[in-house]
């Protein structure tokens, strides 16, 4: 058991962590991406972080997996945590009609995450480019970055700067920039 509500700097002890979270500190270090952490309740929503962003002095980011009605273009969307979604508003952007959620088994599949973790380090795991990265320009505003690490028990925090210039490009994934 993993020690709530306490922050850390460096990758925490492996014992009782899936693997996928393992990797994305080992690749945070990799590319010399400083971050900070805290272990928390398992949150399948914003609202269930509680104090956690106050405690990590970061917004999480919202995070919704999204596709076409052909099933043939997805996309990982990220937005501040306090915005409302309106479909319409992004796919005009974006150019793709009738987006809609995405069945999470495509999302295991491609970014290697399950529902209610959802989060822009998958895409670490998108070696294909089967996702296309969607980013409100509001998160990108903000000095810090707040996602989890491909588990939705524990959250992290990340220089913006670091995000879009070392990891994106790591990945090789472009974001396509909206307003939402």
């Amino acid at each position: 058991m993993h020690k709530e509500n306490t922050l850390f700097y460096n990758k925490p002890d492996d014992s009782g962590r899936l693997q996928k979270e393992i990797y994305t500190y080992d690749l945070l270090n990799k590319l010399n991406i400083r971050f900070a952490g805290i272990d928390h309740p398992e949150a399948k929503t914003i609202q269930d972080l509680g104090n956690t962003e106050s405690l990590l002095g970061v917004s999480i980011a919202k995070n919704l997996f999204l596709c076409n009605s052909s099933k043939k273009d997805f996309y990982l969307l990220v937005m501040p945590g306090d915005k409302k979604f309106l479909t319409k508003d992004l796919s005009k952007q974006i150019g793709s009609s009738r987006l809609s959620f995405a069945d999470g088994t495509y999302m295991e599949v491609f970014l290697n995450i399950a529902p209610g973790s959802l989060s822009v380090m998958g895409l670490m795991f998108d070696e294909k480019h089967k996702v296309k990265l969607v980013i409100d320009k509001d998160v990108l505003e903000s000095e810090y970055f707040g996602c989890h690490p491909c588990v939705n028990t524990t959250s992290l925090k990340i220089k913006t700067s670091d995000i879009i210039n070392v990891f994106l490009p790591y990945t090789g994934h472009e974001p396509v920039i909206v307003e939402l």
